[in-house]
């Protein structure tokens, strides 16, 4: 892909994704209104595990039922991971896959047309280039950071996302124990988005501190304002 000599990357945005196990959902309603209003966010994906690191299903639906549509209407799309069923069912705008999970192609065909399907790339090019052939609507790499969120962690460099503007159009996420102290670099090697959890939930100050901290920074390195 060549882009024209004036083309301006877009101002990367936060991405939030729940913690992966909630055990007060109204209290977490009330937590993430606050920091849905603090600042811009562009998608909450709902990642619910179970002890044993699988979808919990009762818990996304639970969660779902409290906040996808406060979310929707903050202009927030509401993800699912794992599960292009359960996105379907919940009337979330679409699905996170991993990279061992749901291929793309299927999550697709599940989903229609109109929802979006991320895909997990890890640090491969390759598993990013496939996704992305396959009908990906973006491709998430990382981990860029240690992370206690995630165990299956592989570790990513910010060239990934530097060679990734440069040749393609599908948007990239970077993901993996992001803060607003460590995310100038993903930020300035192209990062679109920035998948955060725990550096939104257990921000000393508070999430929507965090949220508002992430979007001062973003705005301060938006490319269409330098």
């Amino acid at each position: 892909m060549s882009t024209p000599e004036d083309y301006v990357r877009p101002r990367t945005r936060l991405y939030l994704i729940t913690p992966p196990r909630i055990e007060d959902v109204d209290g977490f309603a009330a937590l993430l209104e606050t920091a849905l209003s603090a600042g811009d966010v562009a998608c909450l994906q709902l990642r619910l595990k179970t002890e044993a690191g699988e979808i919990d299903e009762a818990a996304t639906r639970e969660v779902s039922a409290a906040v996808t549509a406060m979310a929707q209407a903050y202009g927030a799309a509401v993800l699912i991971n794992d599960s292009p069923q359960l996105a379907v069912e919940l009337g979330a705008d679409g699905v996170h896959v991993g990279l061992d999970d749901v291929p793309v192609q299927t999550a697709r065909e599940i989903v229609g047309k109109d929802m979006i399907v991320g895909a997990t790339a890890k640090n491969s090019r390759h598993a990013a280039m496939q996704a992305s052939e396959a009908g990906a609507d973006y491709v998430a790499f990382g981990a860029f950071f240690a992370t206690g969120t995630k165990d299956d962690t592989v570790e990513a460099s910010p060239d990934l996302l530097e060679i990734w503007q440069e040749s393609m159009e599908v948007p990239c996420v970077a993901i993996g124990g992001i803060t607003v102290e460590n995310a100038e670099p993903l930020v300035m090697a192209g990062a679109d988005f920035l998948a955060v959890s725990s550096g939104v939930w257990n921000h000393p100050a508070g999430a929507p501190a965090a949220v508002a901290e992430f979007n001062a920074l973003l705005d301060r390195l938006d490319p269409s304002a330098n």
